[in-house]
């Protein structure tokens, strides 16, 4: 019986001649496969047999990398949006008093041919924490407080223009009244030509009166309205409000003017409180101490 397998196996030419053959053939069919392309075909239909394989080889690693995107992908798209509307909220309220400077800088360098330069404030950023339904208080709870430096009579803003004043400070939290409330009043005055008044809250939150301007002052409809630094409480040259009705009535010595906030108040989820330039801002971070026995 095992003589009968090895003759099974011994059959045929020799191993040294089935090798050298085949040697033979593979050269034959590289040097006609380099030369001709006749084997592209073949080629092409040996990857179409072999790709399902392939793919099943490699589902488990795609199916693990497309599961890690899915849940990665969704916080760092919360923590990169939020980071970017933090810088988009401070550039805004840093491009904000263009139109105020410009103004001024002309009329300065007319006066007294100089430049007029202002410096940086220091500035918190602050949230909103709910808002007052009464509709004749317009108020706001902010998740700043006194542990954060915040006083009474803080003037705040947003991208857009001045919001309001804290009324209360307590350890964490603070209460701000917007300029839109019936008992709110702003110093303000007319960028185009400096014409000083008073901005008064109405109770209506697109809606602010200018009381006493005598019927021949030059204002009209579309002027912007900034802060004047009268008092000492809001920083000077802010954008209040734009001038969008003017009534004047020759039988009267004071027309009627009102004017539509530029702040967003029934939008802005936070804003930006402001210290004033003789006091400072809220401190810098700890620097990190070192222990002096280790030196």
């Amino acid at each position: 019986r095992d003589s009968a397998i090895k003759q099974i196996f011994t059959a045929g030419p020799p191993l040294f001649a089935r090798l050298v053959g085949l040697v033979l053939l593979s050269i034959g069919l590289m040097t006609i496969d380099h030369r001709e392309h006749h084997l592209d075909s073949v080629r092409g239909g040996l990857s179409v047999l072999v790709y399902p394989l392939q793919w099943l080889v490699d589902l488990p690693g795609s199916t693990g990398e497309w599961f890690r995107e899915s849940l990665s992908t969704r916080r760092e798209l919360q923590e990169e949006n939020a980071s970017l509307r933090t810088q988009q909220l401070l550039l805004n309220t840093q491009l904000q008093k263009l139109e105020a400077l410009e103004a001024e800088n002309r009329r300065l360098r007319a006066l007294l041919d100089s430049s007029f330069e202002v410096g940086k404030r220091p500035m918190l950023i602050a949230g909103l924490l709910s808002v007052d339904m009464d509709p004749y208080r317009h108020q706001i709870e902010l998740n700043k407080g006194a542990l954060d430096h915040l006083f009474e009579g803080q003037p705040l803003l947003d991208s857009r223009g001045m919001m309001g004043q804290l009324i209360h400070v307590g350890p964490f939290t603070s209460t701000a009244m917007l300029i839109t409330d019936p008992s709110h009043a702003i110093p303000v005055q007319v960028n185009r030509n400096g014409l000083r008044t008073i901005a008064l809250g109405t109770g209506t939150i697109d809606r602010l009166e200018l009381p006493h301007i005598p019927d021949n002052a030059d204002i009209r409809v579309g002027d912007l309205l900034v802060t004047s630094g009268l008092g000492g409480r809001f920083p000077p040259g802010y954008p209040v409000a734009e001038v969008i009705d003017v009534e004047q009535d020759p039988g009267r010595a004071f027309s009627h003017v009102t004017a539509r906030p530029r702040a967003l108040l029934d939008r802005s989820r936070e804003v930006l409180v402001v210290w004033p330039p003789e006091l400072e801002g809220p401190p810098p971070p700890p620097a990190p101490t070192t222990d002096k026995s280790d030196t």
